[in-house]
């Protein structure tokens, strides 16, 4: 199972694993871990990430970038409207309202949503992480915003900065209206991004030059890091904010804390440093990657939720970033109900259980109840509607269990709705209780709230065990309550997410970015096949006259140079756009007039390392058949060496006759011998003389002692078997001097 995180940025994007114990960034196709968000649309494919960064200037109508801030938002949004004067590309509105992003893709106008653009990226990324762990991705973290933030804080905010001021510069200076012209206006972003990083390690005047910046006009203007802060004082002024901001939610003083590591590209801007370390009274630690260490970040964060990576414990607690309330209709409270279910910074995963009493059919909605905090203007959710709500038989409204949950991916919903249909019990049957209470992930929790209407009500409980058994002893002694039989109906739930696409619309952008995918995919080998028609024609033009020359006479290399010619110019001409099929045909064309000298260039280089091989085999065979006699080979059959013999004159004979008429042949003419049949009398040779050749030595047994019995002689009856004393004391000797040789010995002199 793949873990992968993404940190899908503003300018860039990076790519992080998990693998061999450890978390490592990525590299895209260009060997670069940093891919830019960048979407290019052309007039046959698609560009994304470092191909569309180099179409910024050349096609900068149709080239995406920064679409990330105009997620979720209208286009009539104020700030949309604002940001619309400094883009290139246009803004258009969609049926939904929300923003579009128009373009001409496949030589027509087409309007893509910021979702679908952003899954164009998405897709990209997803592909890089492929390509370096060679297996799908199912899983991953993607980036999201911090627990405090600036969303107009950022390193684009300062080049906006720098692009304005030297707008106006040249403005006064070359009148030149900067803006009015779209490939202007991104080549001056270009050089203010380059001068921006230069100043945050320089505090000298900075020179900016452009060449043949409008009207042919050659611009240029500096600037120094003391100006550039004095031009971005209000910028820095908002720094303090988000981290007074995350000190009070995390409940924490300056003094607590420990140690501060800084990251993110703008954190490099020398003023912004000096600020977060005066604001905590201690020095910066930048022992991290700036750039790539919210990528690896998420790939932790991933490890961490998947199952199949053992992680070190950390304590890790994602939260909901804004309180979250329910509304309703009632008519009790002058039509209107509303409850917060989840404060904000409460811990997720996390679900709540609420008690309706209802008679019919009732929607509930979702929303952020304190829309200042929040970065848009919209703070509705979405609306729930919950069906077959019905009263009980007695006409009484029916108890509904309605279960809310804020999931791990940080979503809230309406995760389920049932209601507890109550039953009347026989005489003489034992009632059945079916309701089974939806509890909530966190047990150490208690909160109970009740509030009784005319006709709707609601409770939200959450209690523990000890709180269960408080209550219980808490209670008088009551009556024994009528035994009721209750059985649960889930009931379905039908969903109105705000800014959530609907199937339809989901599966339709699916199906589209496929086609694109595939129209990508095609694009791609069409023009791979042009440039290997190109980088033939150069390849050979090129060693015609060089390594090749030798091996065409003069008129098939005119001839051959002469349609390389035509082949240069047909393809910036006529073969411009053509089918990959008419590239493939013409390659083929040219490659059956050079291919026969290529080949011949090719065995003029091997034959030689060929015939040496073959001589060589030849001459160690020779040495072996010279040394038959000898001990080391004289087990082998003599009629078998000779035969051996024979293989190695022929081969010699073959070698020495090919070789002559190899040299005696014109270069320009195809080989009397190629390597193949070389190597194919190599292999002959070798399998008709080695089994020979290789047979192992019959291994000598060296002879058996043979032992004689003489039987008694002279009435000497038993005495030569039976041993003497000193054989005896010998022999125990020997016994003893054994055993002792066991013992672990020492050195003596």
């Amino acid at each position: 199972m793949s873990v992968v995180g993404f940190d899908l940025g503003f300018q860039s994007c990076y790519v992080a694993v998990a693998r061999a114990g450890g978390i490592e960034t990525v590299a895209n196709e260009y060997s670069d871990r940093c891919t830019p968000s960048v979407v290019s649309f052309g007039p046959r494919n698609r560009s994304v990430g470092a191909a569309a960064k180099s179409q910024v200037v050349t096609n900068c109508q149709n080239t995406v970038q920064g679409f990330k801030r105009f997620h979720s938002r209208a286009f009539s949004d104020p700030y949309v409207q604002s940001a619309k004067s400094n883009l290139v590309y246009d803004l258009a509105k969609m049926p939904s309202g929300a923003t579009g992003i128009k373009v001409m893709y496949m030589e027509e106008e087409r309007v893509f949503s910021i979702e679908q653009v952003t899954g164009m990226l998405l897709t990209k990324l997803k592909e890089t992480a492929e390509s370096a762990l060679k297996k799908p991705v199912a899983d991953c973290v993607i980036s999201i915003l911090a627990t405090a933030f600036d969303s107009e804080l950022g390193g684009k905010a300062f080049d906006d900065i720098l692009v304005n001021h030297f707008c106006e510069e040249f403005g006064k200076k070359y009148k030149l209206d900067v803006k009015s012209k779209p490939r202007a206006l991104v080549r001056l972003q270009q050089e203010c991004e380059k001068l921006k990083k230069l100043m945050s390690a320089n505090s000298s005047d900075l020179p900016l030059n452009i060449e043949c910046f409008m009207n042919d006009i050659d611009v240029s203007g500096k600037l120094n890091r003391g100006q550039f802060e004095e031009m971005c004082a209000g910028l820095l002024a908002k720094v303090e904010g988000p981290l007074r901001s995350v000190m009070e939610q995390a409940k924490l003083k300056k003094e607590d804390v420990y140690a501060l590591e800084i990251v993110g590209g703008a954190s490099r801007i020398p003023s912004i440093k000096e600020r977060i370390s005066k604001f905590f009274s201690k020095e910066l630690s930048t022992t991290l990657n700036a750039d790539e260490a919210v990528a690896r970040g998420c790939a932790l964060q991933c490890a961490i939720l998947s199952p199949a990576f053992k992680v070190r414990e950390f304590s890790i607690t994602d939260v909901v970033p804004y309180s979250i309330s329910l509304k309703w209709n009632s008519a009790a409270e002058e039509g209107l109900s509303d409850c917060e279910v989840f404060q904000k910074n409460h811990a997720a995963p996390f679900s709540k259980v609420l008690t309706f009493f209802r008679k019919e059919p009732f929607t509930l909605e979702g929303y952020y109840n304190n829309p200042k905090e929040l970065p848009y203007p919209n703070s509705t959710i979405g609306q729930f509607l919950i069906h077959n709500v019905v009263p009980q038989a007695s006409g009484e409204s029916s108890k509904v269990k309605v279960k809310v949950r804020v999931n791990v991916h940080g979503m809230f919903s309406v995760s389920s709705a049932s209601l507890i249909e109550v039953m009347k019990v026989a005489e003489g049957e034992e009632p059945i209780e079916t309701d089974q209470p939806m509890s909530c992930l966190n047990k150490k929790t208690e909160f109970v709230l009740k509030s009784s209407l005319a006709n709707a009500s609601f409770v939200i409980s959450l209690t523990t065990e000890d709180a269960k058994q408080a209550k219980k002893n808490d209670q008088p002694p009551q009556a024994k309550k009528p035994k009721v039989k209750t059985k649960t109906v889930e009931l379905p739930i039908e969903n109105h997410l705000h800014g959530q696409l609907s199937d339809d619309i989901l599966n339709m952008s699916v199906e589209n970015e496929g086609k694109m995918i595939m129209q990508d995919k095609l694009e791609k080998e069409r023009n791979d096949a042009k440039n290997n028609v190109e980088e033939y024609v150069y390849d050979m033009r090129d060693k015609l006259h060089g390594v090749l020359e030798k091996f065409v006479n003069e008129a098939d290399r005119d001839t051959f140079a002469l349609r390389l010619e035509d082949t240069e110019n047909w393809l910036y001409e006529d073969g411009e756009d053509q089918q990959k099929q008419v590239y493939i045909d013409r390659l083929a064309e040219l490659k059956k007039m050079g291919q026969p000298i290529y080949e011949r260039y090719m065995e003029a280089e091997e034959r030689p390392k060929a015939f040496q091989e073959l001589g060589r085999l030849i001459q160690m065979y020779m040495k072996i058949i010279e040394a038959y006699k000898d001990e080391l080979y004289d087990h082998l059959d003599e009629l078998e060496v000779t035969r051996v013999e024979k293989e190695v004159k022929d081969a010699m004979i073959w070698m020495n006759g090919k070789m002559n008429q190899q040299n005696n042949q014109d270069l320009t003419l195809e080989p009397v011998v190629k390597v193949g049949e070389i190597q194919a009398k190599i292999k002959e040779l070798y399998s008709a003389c080695n089994p020979v050749v290789s047979k192992p030595k019959p291994r000598v047994e060296p002879p058996k002692e043979e032992k004689t019995e003489n039987g008694p002689v002279n009435g000497q009856e038993g005495t030569e078997s039976q041993p003497s004393d000193s054989d005896k004391a010998t022999s125990a000797g020997m016994e003893q001097g054994t055993a002792e040789n066991k013992l672990p010995e020492m050195d003596m002199d």
